[in-house]
């Protein structure tokens, strides 16, 4: 069972640690600077963070076990090609080949020492073969044509968000775009294919909403133990994959709202999920001003409504994408919201305790 939690904040990286029944801050790194993505390589232990330092750039460290912070490489996009247009956006605002936000980490296989995989904003993705001394811009996702047709979400950018390793085989990825759908590759990533059929854009026209290439998948989660099983947060709905992303169901059955960013999958029991609903587009608080989890323990069919130990009244918590996780145990789950309040529950979400208040507000939430 996971011992430590590390929580991503807009003002640094917290470290919380169970003592005698509770949790306790118990380090912190990177005072006031942004923390957006971190990652504890479950390989090797090895500590990897992302810094926004917004008009300065961005940085990525990392720390093996008890050693020092260390700064590493940062992924880098290549010169772009001399008497290439630029790609713009869907308001004629040129997008950049500079990364402007690592918006996903994640270790590669088991097989594969030393790997990791990063997404950033505005839609690179990246890959490193010698724990992030060096990284290359994966050049058959961001020359391929539709690419180019991926628009901005909630952060005006494409971003690559999720990114989803099969246990069974390291070389098959999938990753998910706000706004460019879910994408698979089967050679660990020389070739990829939008893969969405079933998934619906509300937001666009009638003609379009069907589009894989023009869907909004806030985040993108993968069963530990059947892989064949993804669950997704989209913008307007959730949805479900049995057949490893090549066809998507809409789930409708969940309330109070089917609107939210972040989802968690149990390891071993591809049925169980859990949301964080809120309201959606201008509003983006939660319903009612109450916060609560909601799960299915049967694959969408129906939810449950979890309350207990969380704010219910005139509580407006916005949980973020990668604010939610699960621990390997599939029993413990942690979230941390915008206003820096981190709730853990160690039953499956059928009650709550508060870990940790007025923190910095919290990006990533992930278990070590």
């Amino acid at each position: 069972m996971s011992d430590r939690i590390y929580v991503a904040t807009r003002k640094g990286l917290f470290t919380l640690a169970r003592q005698d029944g509770t949790w306790q801050i118990s380090g912190t790194d990177f005072l006031a600077d942004n923390v957006s993505m971190m990652l504890a390589d479950p390989r090797d232990d090895t500590l990897y963070v992302a810094l926004d330092h917004g008009h300065f750039g961005v940085k990525l460290h990392r720390k093996s076990g008890d050693g020092a912070w260390e700064e590493c490489a940062t992924p880098t996009f290549p010169e772009k090609p001399e008497g290439q247009e630029d790609d713009v956006d869907m308001w004629g605002r040129p997008i950049p080949w500079s990364t402007v936000r690592v918006w996903a980490l994640e270790a590669g296989g088991p097989d594969q020492p030393g790997l990791l995989w990063c997404g950033t904003i505005p839609g690179g993705l990246f890959r490193s073969s010698d724990h992030g001394s060096s990284w290359e811009l994966v050049r058959s996702l961001w020359d391929h044509p539709k690419r180019r047709q991926w628009v901005g979400g909630g952060a005006d950018l494409p971003g690559i968000h999720s990114i989803c390793i099969d246990p069974r085989d390291s070389k098959r990825v999938q990753i998910g775009v706000s706004c460019g759908g879910v994408w698979s590759s089967l050679d660990g990533g020389d070739t990829w294919d939008c893969s969405g059929e079933g998934m619906r854009a509300a937001y666009m026209p009638p003609e379009q909403q069907y589009d894989p290439n023009l869907q909004d998948p806030h985040r993108v989660v993968q069963c530990r133990e059947s892989p064949d099983r993804l669950w997704v947060q989209h913008h307007n709905g959730i949805f479900r994959s049995d057949n490893c992303g090549a066809r998507w169901e809409e789930i409708t059955e969940a309330g109070p709202s089917v609107f939210g960013f972040a989802v968690a999958v149990h390891p071993s029991e591809p049925d169980t999920a859990w949301f964080v609903p809120a309201i959606k587009d201008e509003k983006r608080i939660p319903v009612s001003g109450e916060i609560v989890v909601t799960r299915t323990r049967d694959g969408g069919r129906s939810f449950e409504t979890l309350r207990n130990g969380l704010p219910q009244k005139h509580a407006y918590d916005l949980v973020y994408r990668h604010a939610l996780d699960i621990d390997t145990t599939g029993n413990r789950l942690s979230f941390g919201s915008t206003t820096g309040n981190l709730w853990v529950t160690e039953d499956q979400g059928d009650s709550w305790q508060c870990a940790a208040q007025h923190l910095p507000p919290i990006y990533g939430v992930r278990f070590a």
